[in-house]
């Protein structure tokens, strides 16, 4: 079958934990995670580990060239889907360059767990005190969103869909924004009807069934009552998750990234039980790629001197034998133990590799098309 060019994944960090800088880990790379998507036209960010410092740079450096001045320049736009909140995820986000420019439309998703918001969390993590700016002091238009798994991200839906009126009709009880975001008409282009919230209001309304977008460039947010298959229209981008519940302090996200005929699956520490991760098995059912935790060997997993088990990430038999169960096409491992230098790594790949030809291992700077 012919790989779909426009459906690009490439990997900025790899690591796991913490990023490690030596001349014995620069085959795999010593960032932590980050990868970014690029489906059309859009671009989606898996996570903001130290990875997405360099993709931060390249993506300014292009920004500058692309015009002499600001007002000829093309407006960054982001979609960001984090996992969860710990900091080999989030470690590299407050030095991304792209938010440091006016015109950049930067949009995060995420799951911070049940006390806070994400906003509130992040900035209280990575800002304010620990940084010398605070999160609401950020030049870009900066959108932070808390999902869980009841949901699903339609990105360029066409605008028919988004018409108010026909919204308003069909629409009414199917789609929503997570709560508790507010919308505006500044931002989604239509006055807020009776039981919504307008942004800044000090009260909370109830029964908020959030507004239809009617600007393409941002998503629709759909409650799904049942599991089921959610295909993308032409250039469509259909983001689907999954709450994994492993891995300590309110588990971490899964993403299925959806895009014409292909799809790529995100899972990102977790850890498998006896059995089989039965939910993940069949969320990356027949996935093209599923990009999977694989932090540990057995060997370590099982010390005596030092067990990992319980520490929310698989081995790469976990990995691959999950893969093997969903019957996916590809399968990329990922997150690496920081200690695991390249050659180890590459030992344990070679070995791999002689089971099935439709794995690897995640390196930093590899790119591949769907």
């Amino acid at each position: 079958m012919k790989k779909n060019t426009d459906f690009k994944i490439k990997f900025w960090g790899v690591r796991g934990s913490y990023p490690i800088a030596d001349k014995n880990f620069l085959e795999y790379g010593g960032n932590t995670s980050c990868i970014e998507i690029n489906a059309g036209s859009t671009k989606i960010i898996l996570d903001g580990g130290t990875g997405i410092i360099p993709l931060g740079d390249k993506m300014f450096k292009e920004h500058i060239s692309s015009a002499e001045n600001a007002q000829g320049r093309k407006p960054m736009k982001v979609t960001m889907l984090l996992s969860h909140i710990h900091q080999d995820h989030i470690q590299g986000l407050n030095f991304f360059k792209p938010l440091n420019v006016l015109t950049t439309q930067f949009l995060l998703f995420g799951y911070s767990g049940y006390d806070s918001n994400l906003d509130e969390t992040l900035s209280e993590l990575i800002f304010g005190k620990s940084f010398p700016i605070n999160l609401y002091d950020i030049t870009a238009d900066i959108d932070i969103c808390d999902i869980n798994e009841a949901n699903f991200i339609i990105l360029n839906c066409p605008r028919k869909f988004r018409d108010k009126e026909h919204y308003k009709a069909k629409h009414r009880n199917e789609v929503r924004m997570i709560e508790p975001v507010c919308v505006t008409e500044r931002n989604f282009g239509v006055a807020p009807l009776k039981g919504e919230q307008l942004y800044g209001c000090d009260e909370q309304a109830e029964g908020c069934d959030t507004i239809l977008n009617n600007d393409c460039d941002k998503p629709i947010i759909k409650r799904v009552s049942a599991f089921e298959e959610v295909k993308p229209k032409k250039n469509e981008v259909i983001i689907s998750t999954l709450k994994l519940n492993s891995h300590p302090n309110f588990g971490v996200m899964a993403y299925k990234i959806s895009y014409k005929d292909k799809s790529v699956v995100y899972a990102t520490d977790t850890e498998c039980y006896s059995g089989g991760s039965k939910k993940l098995e069949l969320f990356a059912k027949d996935t093209d790629l599923l990009i999977h935790d694989s932090q540990y060997t057995t060997e370590d997993y099982l010390s005596v001197v030092s067990p990992k088990q319980g520490f929310g990430h698989s081995t790469f038999d976990m990995a691959f034998e999950t893969a093997k169960a969903a019957n996916v096409k590809q399968l990329a491992f990922f997150h690496f133990d920081p200690s695991y230098d390249d050659k180890k790594l590459t030992n344990i790949e070679n070995s791999f590799i002689k089971k099935n030809k439709n794995c690897f291992f995640a390196k930093e700077g590899l790119e591949i098309c769907l």
